[in-house]
């Protein structure tokens, strides 16, 4: 037997009607976990909030519009299609991260994979309110209004829940996909809990061993696939990475990566990727560093101020000096820095430079601490991430240079690593102009890094800074070479419609994220 048609009206006690509104209420908090896991996932892999969020929310309110129209032939056999399309919906929701994941490390289709998936958990979603409607109305008829009213209060106080618990409660303990498969399985537990129960005396006998049985399977797919999943997890993380991952972790600013690979002749390649990009590579790592760091240092530099650079290496290199008094280094993220500390393979690289007594760290946002700090420093190195997202590209804007440069001393100077001229020419010259647009002088120069490519730096001060370095040996750069990494030839100078980066208008963002994808 199935669910008798037309879906006549039944009358439940109180605790029935509690019943439903409560499952409102979960399912709604799953729905919105899903969305945010979608956009969550895009951040990390692709590094473009603003433009994962955008495609998420859209395509999935567009096809939540779907669904809801979709699901109108479907009243009439009400609480059993409820339960089936909860039940695809935990499948797909639960998997989702999952699947978008593979299809990342393995397929290189994240993007129609994502759009696909947008899509079709939309049309789930979507589908359930007409359906809950009806059979809210079959517990107790009511006028629409009313009835309206309380599907969309329990609807939308589940939604708060859910956005609050997927940031602190499913990533600090789950992590992304063991995170959406328990949503999964809370959500498909409360779909069938409740036509089992509140309305199972509309399901014949065949309509309850199918949905058992679907039941079955789904819970058997999801458990398995948690158990499973911090295999997937490695297995898909090392297809990304040429070398052996030999540490990772995902911490609620960034996905940290190190892998390591030993060469035929014996020599280590040690390498951190933040989100998937490289940060360094111990075999030439130090042409960076002693580019970045050491023309700041050429003029006063007893206080030091490093910005981003919580790895510790640009530290390392201002820790030669014996003069350097203090350096205060400013990181966001407190797991980066733990790391640096600990790990054997990147405290070899920094020398243990966190554990000398000039140095002083704080694990804050950079952009937020020099909104309160007073302090005239004698160098500020600005060792940030590259700007091909929302979160970083304010950190290469006018205003960011502002507050750096009300930082710095009369006679200081303001390193920036910034990119690549030769692959994002536009976000390079970008930063040169805002940071004159601060009123600071500046001079541009790059260098080779074999494992970046050509790779660039702008020196900065309140008066025209010259490019030259202290007494000190160094193993890239001596005055000749740096005279001529400030020779740009002339398909690499400032391109005519180059202009400054600001908060509201973040041009350095579509730059680098347009040049990057040319390549």
């Amino acid at each position: 037997m199935s669910e008798p048609a037309g879906g006549a009206p039944v009358r439940r006690a109180r605790p029935a009607r509690v019943a439903l509104l409560a499952t409102v209420f979960i399912c709604a908090a799953c729905g919105l976990v899903y969305e945010l896991a979608l956009v969550a996932l895009g951040s990390y892999l692709i590094g473009d909030t603003v433009g994962q969020a955008s495609i998420v929310l859209s395509l999935m309110v567009f096809a939540m519009g779907i669904g809801a129209l979709l699901a109108k032939p479907l009243q009439r056999r009400a609480a059993i299609s409820f339960a089936f399309i909860e039940l695809i919906l935990a499948l797909l929701g639960g998997l989702s991260v999952l699947l978008l994941y593979a299809a990342f490390a393995w397929l290189s289709l994240y993007t129609p994979a994502l759009i696909a998936m947008a899509l079709i958990l939309g049309v789930l979603i979507g589908a359930e309110i007409p359906l809950l409607m009806e059979l809210l109305q079959r517990i107790r008829a009511q006028a629409a209004g009313s009835a309206v009213a309380d599907l969309f209060a329990a609807d939308y106080v589940g939604a708060l829940l859910g956005g609050l618990a997927f940031p602190f409660v499913l990533l600090p303990v789950f992590g992304q996909i063991e995170g959406a498969l328990v949503v999964g399985i809370v959500n498909a537990l409360a779909g069938l809990g409740l036509v089992l129960t509140v309305f199972r005396g509309e399901i014949g006998v065949r309509g309850k061993a199918a949905l058992i049985g679907g039941a079955v399977a789904v819970f058997g797919v999801l458990g398995g696939a948690y158990v499973l999943a911090e295999d997937f997890e490695v297995t898909a993380r090392q297809a990304l990475y040429a070398d052996p991952v030999v540490h990772a972790e995902r911490t609620p600013y960034q996905d940290i990566v190190i892998t390591e690979s030993v060469s035929l002749s014996g020599n280590r390649d040690v390498r951190l990727f933040l989100n998937g990009d490289l940060q360094f590579s111990s075999v030439d790592e130090y042409r960076y560093h002693e580019a970045l760091v050491h023309p700041a240092m050429a003029g006063p530099h007893s206080r030091v101020l490093v910005l981003g650079g919580g790895d510790g290496l640009a530290l390392r290199e201002i820790l030669r000096y014996p003069d350097v008094s203090s350096v205060t280094l400013v990181e966001l993220d407190p797991a980066m820095i733990e790391l640096a500390r600990t790990d054997a393979r990147l405290v070899a690289a920094n020398g243990s430079a966190f554990d000398d007594p000039r140095v002083t760290v704080r694990a804050e946002d950079a952009f937020t601490w020099l909104r309160s700090v007073t302090a005239d420093f004698d160098v500020i190195v600005v060792d940030m991430p590259d700007p091909d997202s929302t979160a970083t590209a304010k950190l290469y804007s006018i205003e960011f240079y502002g507050m750096v440069a009300q930082a710095l001393a009369d006679d200081g100077r303001i390193v920036v690593q910034s990119g690549s001229p030769f692959f994002a020419p536009h976000a390079y010259w970008c930063i040169e102009e805002s940071l004159r647009a601060t009123g600071l002088s500046t001079t541009a120069y790059q260098v080779t890094v074999p494992s970046f490519g050509e790779w660039g730096f702008h020196l900065a001060a309140r008066t025209a800074p010259a490019l030259r370095l202290p007494d000190l040996p160094l193993r890239s750069l001596d005055e000749r070479t740096l005279a001529a990494a400030a020779v740009f030839p002339p398909d690499r100078r400032a391109p005519a419609d180059v202009r400054a980066s600001t908060l509201m208008d973040p041009v350095i963002l579509r730059y680098s994220r347009q040049e990057w994808t040319n390549y």
